[in-house]
């Protein structure tokens, strides 16, 4: 058992890998990303059918029930790119879904006990942000070449007011990726640290060997209050980071 709440958050190297002066090492860093994106590939892969009734190989899928949950997945990440790209968004539906979908399953899956929550990790909601980030700008550039700068200054501007809105509105279109991904680093650091606190605090008040351990019960009362509020930090952060990068997105598009 952990003995202090950031102990979750520590990456360990599992199997020692260095070749030269490189590491290579397998870490549980690395091991719940892969494990994210395997659990949902092979979730995909085994609740869906290409067989019709006759058994026969079909080119349409015969949906049972983990495969509607599947599919109400992909529906809520449609309805976001149909709901707030209003230009085009059909290009970006493969995108914003395999966004969406990693998010999740790393959110879920760092709510089992004793697991690695890899968005809980700033490198990783950072490099999710500023990737988007780049993406967009890679877009507007070259759909709008020079004319990317009038984002930053307002219509019907005048030049002195131009002179205090023009570095407001660079500096909040730079800071963008930098909220987008600390908002989603630190709802779940801190749900999982404070989850941490009240267990151990639960295990201690377990191990008393009096009457005061019938208090235990009050604390785990709100450690299952607490973790269903965290279940659902992490369903509202994945659809907040996948709104906004379609706000974005659809700003330049």
């Amino acid at each position: 058992m952990l003995h202090a709440p950031l102990e979750q958050f520590q990456i360990l190297s599992l199997i020692n890998i260095k070749i030269l002066n490189f590491d290579f090492s397998i870490t549980n860093f690395l091991l719940m990303n892969l494990l994210a994106l395997i659990t949902f590939k092979g979730f995909i892969y085994y609740n869906s059918s290409t067989e019709n009734y006759l058994q026969q190989t079909s080119t349409f899928y015969i949906p049972n029930s983990w495969q509607k949950f599947i599919e109400s997945v992909s529906e809520v990440s449609s309805g976001l790119v149909a709901d707030n790209i209003t230009t085009d968004n059909e290009k970006y539906f493969p995108f914003i879904a395999m966004l969406f979908n990693f998010i999740l399953f790393s959110n879920l899956m760092g709510l089992i006990p004793y697991t690695f929550t890899a968005t809980s990790h700033v490198i990783v909601t950072f490099i999710l942000s500023f990737a988007v980030f780049i993406g967009i700008n890679i877009i507007i550039w070259n759909k709008y070449k020079l004319q990317i700068f009038s984002l930053f200054l307002p219509a019907n501007t005048t030049f002195f007011l131009a002179l205090l809105l023009v570095p407001i509105e660079f500096i909040s279109y730079i800071v963008r990726p930098i909220s987008l991904g600390v908002r989603l680093f630190v709802n779940l650091m801190a749900g999982h640290t404070l989850l941490k606190v009240i267990v151990g605090f639960s295990w201690s008040m377990l191990l008393l060997e009096n009457f005061m351990s019938f208090g235990m019960f009050f604390p785990m009362l709100i450690l299952v209050l607490l973790f269903g509020l965290e279940l659902g930090v992490a369903l509202i952060q994945t659809y907040v980071f996948v709104i906004l990068t379609c706000i974005y997105i659809n700003e330049g598009n």
